[in-house]
């Protein structure tokens, strides 16, 4: 049965919830959020995990949801608006980032920053980038930041790519199995999300773990 535009698009959209965004826009918000997110420093706040993660679930035929898509074409919006975000991210980081970035009076930004620089030192260019994709904030900061400190252009290409297709990818077809498997997972939805936005926020919990041990022996030793 055919939905009218009325009942397809909400009022108001939410932009930091997953949900909202696909019913007004779909598959294309899929590109516009992951380019902002990865490429613009304004849009460390959007919900990239929970966003790929629900639209692998909406892809899925049947069910009483708020809106089907189609999963080659979330696939394709995903993959697009990732890889040319982190791209542009880096250019920018090439002409700049420094100087956006201390511009910037947003806190969890420069901790973003602090912990994207960390991540280059500790894992090298290649595995940086490739982590980075799987932690939000750092995600959006680690692509100028790459810029800034004059990762080679190419070696930033191909390691962003990998990391970007397994972001994307592996978020969208983890939720397109889940709904598949899982009769009425439509009624777990928020749950579902809920629970996706906490696993996707664990790295950043465990660095600050980490980081709190690491400086209590020296506290110690004062």
């Amino acid at each position: 049965m055919a939905v009218s535009a009325h009942t397809a698009v909400p009022q108001a959209v939410n932009l930091l919830d997953a949900g909202s965004l696909l019913s007004a826009f779909g598959a294309l918000g899929i590109a516009v959020v992951l380019f902002a997110e990865t490429g613009l420093l304004v849009g460390f706040f959007l919900p990239g995990d929970s966003l790929l993660f629900t639209a692998g679930l909406l892809c899925v035929p049947g069910g009483d949801r708020p809106v089907h898509l189609s999963l080659p074409q979330v696939l394709a919006s995903a993959v697009i608006g990732a890889l040319l975000g982190a791209q542009v991210g880096y250019l920018i980081g090439r002409r700049g980032g420094r100087t956006l970035l201390a511009r910037s009076r947003s806190r969890k930004l420069h901790e973003g920053a602090e912990r994207a620089e960390e991540l280059l030192d500790r894992y090298g260019h290649a595995k940086a980038i490739v982590l980075a994709r799987f932690v939000p904030v750092v995600r959006t900061v680690l692509n100028p930041l790459a810029g800034a400190l004059g990762v080679p252009a190419r070696v930033f290409t191909l390691w962003q790519v990998v990391g970007g297709l397994l972001w994307t990818v592996g978020l969208v077809l983890a939720g397109y199995a889940l709904g598949s498997s899982v009769p009425d997972v439509d009624h777990y939805l928020l749950p579902i999300v809920a629970l996706v936005a906490l696993i996707s926020l664990t790295p950043l919990a465990l660095e600050m773990i980490r980081r709190r041990r690491h400086r209590a022996p020296s506290g110690n030793g004062h």
